[in-house]
């Protein structure tokens, strides 16, 4: 049985939720393997809408385990939050696990987080303030807390100590801000220890015992390609690696153990924050899609900014992360749409540019060059066969399959769970 990657093509917010979804009853495991609280999923399971931050959305699977693994940073608060909230909603949240290597959030690093931020001024790169940019620039300057470490107190006051005597002089001295007192963070760090006993474990043997079992492991990333920290619109991005790479690290298992790679895409393109974004709309059509596809933040309730397809960044993202499957979503989104355009190239400095700049300068005045395509007025939402959709619609999805680098696997049509038609299977 496979383990699988799944990962967003754009700039988060592709509906990753949605594939998780698909996979179902098939996985005994869905594995977060990075970032925080800073990215979110929808999920609409009936008539019931769920919105996770921190948590896997394989959560509100029965029959998964789901696992928080190391290369995530956790706000304990919210993921207790999270756990608490699904639990009253019937949801058995029993069977997550936590690496005991995952490092954590603390009030300390969200405060450094929104100070830094606004202390930028016009140079913002729109961080949700959350934290995440600090607790990860901690886990590389070696000064992090790990989940292990709260289960000694000696070694807990110890690392809080080394991070509050430099945090501390930076907060007083730089940002006007009150110094934190060690036992504030400690006392509070303390008091979800017996909470966080039963499902802090050795993660990564946990998902390689999984593996010998011949058990089906699906790990789920947060943000998106064009959001990591390495391969995507820097400085602009996320902290962490949120392409198909970042599943080897962040969770510990061997890269031979990666069978397929799917990658989720919208039907058109989003983003939230600051950064180049070459398609990006600032007229009715970005109205119209802004509305229609309910283009608000899960976790930041932001607006989106909203622009058409962009070919070059979906094959991008096919070559960065080596993409086996797409899967394409809120295609019902363009239905009502007389022409579609789609970007298939950039034109940069008067020169047609296939590919996505390496230069930061160049993407950012890159001009879309467009192509457009017949629409369609048909509602698409009970489809189930991808001959039901209008001639239109189809011919939509092959041309970007043909544009985009690796072939559509499955075409979300609606918000539900079961509004989706299926072309190959995502694991076989």
């Amino acid at each position: 049985m496979p383990a699988a990657v799944l990962i967003g093509a754009q700039w988060g917010d592709e509906g990753k939720g949605k594939a998780t979804d698909l996979l179902g009853s098939r996985l005994d495991y869905v594995v977060k393997f990075n970032g925080g609280n800073n990215a979110g999923h929808t999920v609409v399971v009936g008539d019931e809408k769920y919105a996770l931050h921190l948590l896997p959305s394989g959560i509100l699977t029965p029959g998964v385990t789901p696992v928080i693994a190391n290369g995530v940073v956790v706000d304990i608060e919210v993921l207790f939050e999270e756990l608490e909230a699904l639990a009253t909603r019937g949801v058995d949240v029993s069977k997550l696990r936590v690496s005991a290597n995952a490092h954590l959030i603390t009030q300390y690093h969200r405060t450094l987080d929104k100070v830094t931020e606004r202390f930028l001024g016009k140079r913002q790169i729109g961080t949700t303030g959350r934290g995440i940019g600090p607790a990860y620039a901690d886990k590389i300057n070696r000064v992090g807390i790990r989940m292990q470490d709260l289960f000694d107190e000696n070694i807990l006051r110890q690392k809080v100590e080394g991070a509050l005597d430099q945090k501390n002089h930076l907060l007083v001295k730089v940002y006007n801000r009150r110094a934190i007192a060690v036992d504030e963070i400690v006392d509070d760090l303390l008091s979800y220890v017996e909470r966080l006993r039963p499902m802090v474990t050795d993660t990564s043997l946990l998902l390689h015992q999984a593996l010998e079992r011949g058990e089906t492991v699906l790990f789920e990333g947060g943000q998106a390609t064009m959001l990591d920290v390495d391969h995507g619109t820097y400085p602009f991005v996320t902290s962490s690696n949120a392409t198909s790479g970042g599943a080897i690290t962040g969770s510990g298992i061997a890269p031979n153990r990666i069978d397929r790679v799917i990658a989720v895409v919208k039907a058109y393109t989003t983003r939230v924050g600051a950064g180049p974004f070459p398609t990006e709309l600032f007229d009715e059509w970005g109205e119209f899609l802004s509305e229609k596809g309910h283009e608000f933040g899960t976790t930041t309730g932001r607006r989106r900014r909203t622009g058409w397809y962009d070919a070059p960044v979906a094959r991008y993202a096919s070559r960065i992360n080596g993409v086996t499957d797409f899967v394409l979503t809120k295609l019902d989104v363009l239905t009502g749409l007389e022409r579609i355009p789609v970007a298939v190239a950039y034109e940069v400095d008067g020169q047609r540019v296939d590919e996505v700049p390496v230069s930061q300068s160049d993407f950012h005045h890159a001009k879309p060059v467009y192509e457009e395509f017949p629409g369609w007025t048909e509602d698409i939402s009970g489809a189930r066969e991808f001959s039901e959709l209008p001639a239109n619609a189809q011919s939509y999805v092959r041309e970007l399959e043909a544009m985009s680098g690796s072939r559509i696997s499955a075409i979300g049509v609606g918000p539900g769970r079961d509004e989706i038609v299926q072309l190959h299977d995502l694991l076989d």
